[in-house]
């Protein structure tokens, strides 16, 4: 994403800020102002770069474990954030490691909302998807399993259902997560990775699956998704199926599903990188050799922009990033490599997108409160 700064003394200010490291105000990200305020008059007013008051409060997940730090305008019928309002479900926070990463959860969270709501996509609660008589909104149950904490053995799977994400909370401890990143031979396994792929399902279904000339569109770039889901996931995993250069990732050969949920996924890393780098300016010199490239710019907005032009930058950029992670002797940032065929798939889902792009409205409905499981 592009950077932020604070808005009191213009100091540059990571995502998660609650506090300026320069002048010590306390920071809240407005999402409808696209924008961090500050919070002035002795605590009583949150204000923009201009000095301007804006009618919005802290979100009601910052209220004691404080692991939001969304606001929340007080027109809006809710005492939560335009994140934090599709949690169905919290983990259970008596639990001592819990509030922690669920914090870790919900920034990973806030990055994914950031970006859907940048690219303009339908985002709708469940609340709010039944009262336009939609058949499914958005939620996430994020849920404490206490078999995969004390004997390594889930009894939560991580995935979507219909709208509902579920998130075993398992996967915000760094060591568990890379031992079954490494147990998968995945190359990539983050928290913000697993909310792009899944959010992709509740997308296919929001935007392809009720309307047959989507669907006609998807099976032309994805295939058939008719095909029987767990027979294909089993085949997958017992056949020693290959990975070929037409997948974004070895998963996406498990069935169209998985193919589209993944390459939703790549399609928010590419942007979101690229939205950073351009906010810096960065500019790399041309590259020389049989691949050669006249040097990468990103000087248009990421979020709008056509495949053509992301895939161009992301090409070089990427190149650059990964020589930067092995100077420090990490692995690659962006260990994919984008065929013609997987270009293909991202411009489809870029042009979906595009296609159903539409204005953030303000929410009808409030949820209930999430409670704790």
């Amino acid at each position: 994403m592009t950077p932020f700064s604070c808005p009191n003394c213009d100091r540059l200010v990571h995502f998660e800020v609650r506090i300026c490291p320069a002048c010590q105000f306390s920071l809240g990200y407005d999402p409808r102002a696209g924008a961090f305020l500050f919070l002035g008059d002795n605590l009583t007013t949150w204000r923009d770069t201009n000095g301007d008051a804006h009618e919005v409060q802290a979100c009601a997940n910052n209220d004691g474990y404080e692991v939001c730090n969304w606001l929340v305008g007080l027109d809006e019928n809710t005492p939560y954030c335009r994140a934090c309002r599709h949690n169905r479900t919290i983990p259970d926070l008596s639990v001592d490691t819990v509030p922690e990463r669920w914090g870790k959860v919900e920034a990973a969270k806030r990055r994914l909302f950031h970006t859907l709501m940048k690219i303009g996509i339908p985002l709708e609660t469940q609340g709010e998807a039944a009262a336009a008589g939609l058949a499914q909104g958005l939620a996430f149950d994020l849920l404490y399993d206490p078999s995969a904490e004390t004997m390594g053995q889930p009894q939560i799977l991580t995935g979507h259902d219909g709208g509902l994400v579920t998130l075993n909370l398992i996967e915000a401890d760094d060591v568990e997560r890379e031992r079954v990143r490494r147990a998968m031979g995945e190359p990539y396994r983050t928290l913000l990775g697993h909310f792009r792929h899944e959010v992709g399902h509740h997308f296919w279904s929001r935007l392809i699956q009720y309307d047959p000339d989507e669907v006609a569109g998807f099976r032309e770039v994805f295939g058939d998704e008719s095909l029987d889901y767990a027979t294909a996931l089993q085949n997958h995993y017992g056949s020693g199926k290959v990975w070929t250069d037409d997948y974004v990732s070895f998963y996406a050969t498990s069935h169209p599903w998985e193919d589209f949920a993944e390459t939703f996924a790549h399609l928010l890393h590419i942007i979101d990188t690229l939205a950073t780098i351009g906010g810096f300016g960065a500019t790399l010199a041309p590259f020389p050799g049989p691949e050669a490239h006249p040097g990468a710019l990103v000087d248009f907005d990421p979020y709008t922009a056509p495949t053509d032009a992301l895939i161009a930058q992301i090409v070089p950029f990427s190149f650059a990033l990964n020589a930067i992670n092995r100077s420090m002797g990490q692995p690659d940032l962006y260990p994919f490599h984008l065929s013609p065929v997987i270009v293909s798939k991202l411009d489809y889902v870029n042009r979906l997108v595009q296609r159903h792009r539409v204005q953030p409205a303000s929410p009808t409905t409030a949820p209930a409160p999430a409670q704790a499981a």
